[in-house]
């Protein structure tokens, strides 16, 4: 029986594709310690940036159809044969529910809400502080950017959006193996969205964890594929959701705030890396691209190790890598490309 089945609910909440413990609140007893005797630089002593995006370049489409500009963590627009997607947008100053505490951005946003492109889709992939920017999602929705924009997400996290005064009729709240294609105002054609289980979580506070849904999407256009991984620990689904598609152009998978009480549910670099080879490596897989690091203080690890130990996996293994600069515009055009903006 293949794994990939859509996401159930048992009294209430949704169940992982396969059985995955998830810490509570009994883990502080277990992290407590390990947080106060940390030594790791788990904030860069030095301030990053300031990177600023230039928003000229969007005025002309990529020449290759595929151009990805990385906002640190897991925000990300994405051009795509045509297509602009906005995915996991925080502008926020903190991944937290608090303006006064919680993990605090690195460095500033490169650009602002307002200068932003106009957008076909906004794709929220689960209600975690740092993937659901209630603010920034709030200001999107009021700006002309977003203004025909289809909103795509996870079953239940549509209800969040709808909260937040999105129409609608302009969200697409997915389950697991479900897809929705949103038509491409002005250029002509679709994009596709399907969303695929991960074993992750959600919830935006300890009672109502599990009442929203979670997952990774592929991201189809006319002549391109993506894979975005969003959060996820491993699991044997991967070779499946590789086996479903004639491979990748760009492979996006998380790689930080791991740590071994919570291998369930986030991969980490040496995990990120077996994803990445079951999903089909460098043959189908297409370019890897390291994400959900670089931005926010959310684990016990140095803030850097998370790229340095992808970049020593990839050396051993052969694996193509691919990852820009923060807000800088950049084009797919097949080859490698090793930004190395956090030294």
């Amino acid at each position: 029986m293949s794994l990939l089945q859509p996401a159930v609910k048992r009294k209430g909440k949704y169940q992982n594709p396969i059985p995955t413990p998830v810490g509570g609140f009994h883990l502080i007893w277990k992290l407590l310690p390990l947080y106060l005797n940390n030594r790791e630089e788990t904030v860069p002593r030095k301030p990053l940036g300031p990177f600023v995006t230039d928003v000229s370049r969007y005025a002309e489409p990529p020449q290759s159809g595929l151009r990805v500009t990385w906002f640190g963590h897991s925000a990300f627009l994405l051009e795509i044969d045509g297509a602009r997607i906005l995915v996991d947008p925080v502008w926020e100053p903190r991944a937290s529910p608090s303006r006064l505490f919680g993990p605090k951005r690195f460095f500033a946003p490169t650009m602002e809400l307002d200068q932003m492109p106009r957008l076909d889709a906004v794709l929220v992939s689960h209600d975690h502080y740092d993937h659901f920017g209630a603010t920034t999602l709030k200001q999107l929705s009021e700006l002309s950017c977003t203004r025909q924009a289809v909103w795509v997400t996870s079953r239940g996290v549509d209800q969040r959006l709808k909260k937040l005064g999105i129409p609608e009729e302009r969200i697409r709240g997915l389950n697991w193996t479900e897809s929705a294609e949103v038509e491409l105002k002005g250029v002509g054609g679709t994009v596709r969205f399907t969303s695929w289980p991960t074993r992750h979580f959600s919830g935006r506070s300890l009672r109502d964890r599990f009442s929203t849904l979670w997952g990774s999407f592929v991201i189809e256009g006319a002549r391109h594929r993506v894979y975005y991984g969003a959060d996820s620990g491993y699991w044997d689904g991967y070779g499946e959701i590789g086996a479903r598609y004639d491979g990748f152009d760009l492979t996006m998978l998380e790689i930080g705030a791991f740590h071994p009480l919570w291998s369930s549910i986030h991969l980490g670099p040496e995990n990120a890396v077996r994803a990445y080879e079951q999903l089909g490596g460098a043959g189908r897989a297409g370019l890897f691209f390291p994400i959900h690091w670089g931005l926010f203080n959310l684990a016990l690890h140095g803030w850097r190790r998370p790229i340095e130990e992808v970049l020593a996996l990839a050396e051993q293994r052969k694996l193509p890598l691919w990852f820009p600069t923060p807000g800088e515009p950049t084009e797919l055009t097949g080859t490698e490309l090793r930004s190395m903006w956090w030294k």
